[in-house]
């Protein structure tokens, strides 16, 4: 009896590493809202990346921070990604913009401010926290002096990105030849937000197809200037 229960552990052991190992990570590979959900129940990720970070990658060497992040994608987060993140250079170095609003910075992983100016405005900007994004959007000019942005890069809760693109438009921070650049409107998803931009007479968008952070699960990003009011 004691044989068969301890075969019957042993096989119902294997069978759970099985499914942990192989099973459960190739379906995530292939369905992006059940990566999400799964990785979403563990905690602490931005801690477990910073650590890796620290002991990975060398002081003062933005490439390097980066690379660390990437081979830490056995653990998914919810940083850009390896293949993603081409497309926000290509924009970048396409629009060579001046000033640059990012909603959502996560870990930091593209917010990588060498100008120590512009770093004292980051940080009171994000101390302005305590009220919705749509609030704040609002003093940006009053307290920093901005006028418009040349690059939006959206990329923060997926249910603010309308909610806060219209602010930007009513303060006028949103002018002529500027570029909203929209991540993960796919999984998770802003349907409100592709349905305004892309039919909106205000803007011309274009859709660059990719894939859900370090899965083959469907992903893209939106790419929409502004052609005026």
């Amino acid at each position: 009896m004691w044989l068969s229960l301890l075969s019957g552990l042993i096989g119902g052991a294997a069978f759970l590493f099985a499914l942990y190992r192989w099973v459960i990570p190739t379906a995530m590979q292939y369905h992006g809202g059940l990566a999400l959900l799964w990785h979403d129940t563990r905690t602490s990720r931005p801690q477990r990346l910073l650590k890796a970070v620290q002991r990975k990658a060398a002081v003062v060497d933005p490439q390097s921070v980066i690379t660390a992040i990437d081979h830490k994608h056995r653990e998914w987060a919810m940083n850009v990604g390896d293949e993603n993140g081409s497309i926000p250079d290509s924009v970048v170095n396409e629009v060579s913009p001046v000033t640059v609003l990012e909603l959502g910075t996560y870990c930091g992983v593209i917010t990588l401010e060498f100008n120590p100016d512009y770093s004292a405005i980051a940080r009171q900007v994000i101390r302005c926290g305590g009220s919705s994004s749509g609030a704040w959007i609002s003093r940006l000019k009053e307290h920093f002096g901005v006028q418009a942005f040349d690059l939006v890069f959206l990329d923060h809760w997926k249910d603010r990105y309308l909610p806060d693109t219209k602010p930007l438009e009513e303060c006028g921070l949103i002018q002529k030849g500027i570029v909203m650049l929209a991540d993960n409107v796919i999984c998770p998803g802003t349907p409100d937000y592709l349905e305004y931009v892309r039919n909106s007479s205000r803007y011309n968008s274009h859709y660059y197809r990719s894939h859900l952070e370090y899965t083959k699960a469907e992903n893209g990003l939106e790419k929409s200037a502004f052609l005026g009011y």
